[in-house]
């Protein structure tokens, strides 16, 4: 049975809580005042649109069908009329509401309708304004010192775009040469064989979620159901903290939790090393969502960085500095593609 308890569990603590809820103004105008429920959830519509669908695709997940016409701000209604405050928005993919007024007048303009309607290959064919939009939206809130940026369309492919960045940086520095790979790697990696295609790997942690594409999914550790049947790298996994609560009564175990889980990153990433299998990086969420609501102290993820620098390149094979020697064609020769496709 699909339910939808959020709607159901706010409405109940509306009218059990002891405490008022503490009237602010919307950041939407004409946002509803509270959740209104005409049918259980899925009512009648949705279900009768999921029957629809599980003719179709795999509809398992579908909570609910949405009115998005109707959803505005904090609430998203269904189509069957029911208001419910969105507390997740959805899975937290909508940091300002729905029907943002702002968004809505930006996606009206002629510019988002170009790029909708020829969906560029940033890539290889960006527009006259690419770079200005990168400075004045996502670098002019990049951290200091991070000057560049990469955009991608999914988080899932944010995370593989960054292991390839991390494996390329990696045989590099064991090459000692940010030049094309010798020829006996271009080769060989074709055939999926080293050293072209080197045994290299990532640390990830239990509990943690990345993504569930193929790639991805080898450092998803939340829930079997996103792994099972689906052949994995053999990559590594250590142990994410579990700290006690409340932390300002627990400070000295948690201190040796944070220990304990940074002393067995290190032995993994040793055994991975010794094994030929060279951790080239780390991913780590700073709090663990789909594994659970679980935090990571500024001690632990600092020890996480110091290890990092610590390992550097890790053992070092010394492959061939070989230049390969590139056809003059008269324009400029690319290393590697990242974020093109």
């Amino acid at each position: 049975m699909r339910t939808m308890w959020a709607a159901g569990m706010m409405r109940r603590w509306m009218h059990s809580s002891p405490y008022q809820v503490r009237g602010v103004a919307s950041l939407v105008p004409g946002e509803p005042t509270g959740p209104a429920m005409v049918t259980a959830v899925p009512g009648p519509r949705s279900q009768q649109l999921l029957k629809e669908l599980d003719q179709i695709q795999a509809s398992g997940s579908v909570q609910f069908f949405v009115d998005y016409e109707r959803s505005l701000g904090n609430y998203v209604v269904d189509v069957d009329g029911n208001v419910m405050l969105d507390v997740f928005m959805q899975i937290a993919s909508l940091p300002i509401g729905y029907n943002h007024p702002r968004l809505v007048q930006a996606a009206a303009s002629k510019q988002m309708m170009l790029a909708s309607v020829n969906r560029p290959a940033l890539g290889s064919f960006p527009d006259a304004e690419w770079p200005l939009k990168l400075r004045s939206a996502l670098l002019s809130v990049a951290p200091k010192g991070m000057p560049n940026v990469q955009t991608m369309a999914c988080g899932s492919c944010s995370n593989e775009n960054a292991y390839k960045a991390m494996f390329m940086t990696y045989r590099n520095r064991q090459r000692g040469s940010t030049d094309l790979p010798p020829a006996e790697d271009m080769q060989s990696c074709m055939m999926n064989r080293a050293p072209g295609s080197p045994p290299l790997s990532v640390l990830s942690f239990t509990h943690a979620f990345h993504g569930r594409t193929l790639g991805s999914l080898s450092t998803t550790r939340s829930k079997p159901l996103h792994k099972v049947d689906i052949p994995a790298l053999d990559w590594p996994v250590a142990p994410f903290p579990a700290y006690q609560y409340p932390l300002e009564e627990h400070e000295a175990e948690n201190r040796t939790e944070d220990a304990r889980c940074l002393q067995q990153v290190e032995e993994v990433v040793e055994q991975y090393n010794r094994a030929g299998k060279w951790v080239a990086g780390m991913v780590v969420e700073p709090i663990q969502a789909e594994g659970g609501d679980n935090h990571g102290s500024p001690t632990f993820f600092r020890g996480l960085q110091a290890l990092a620098k610590k390992v550097g390149q890790g053992p070092h094979v010394q492959w061939p500095k070989v230049k390969c020697k590139q056809p003059d064609t008269g324009q400029p020769q690319v290393r590697h593609g990242l974020g093109t496709g």
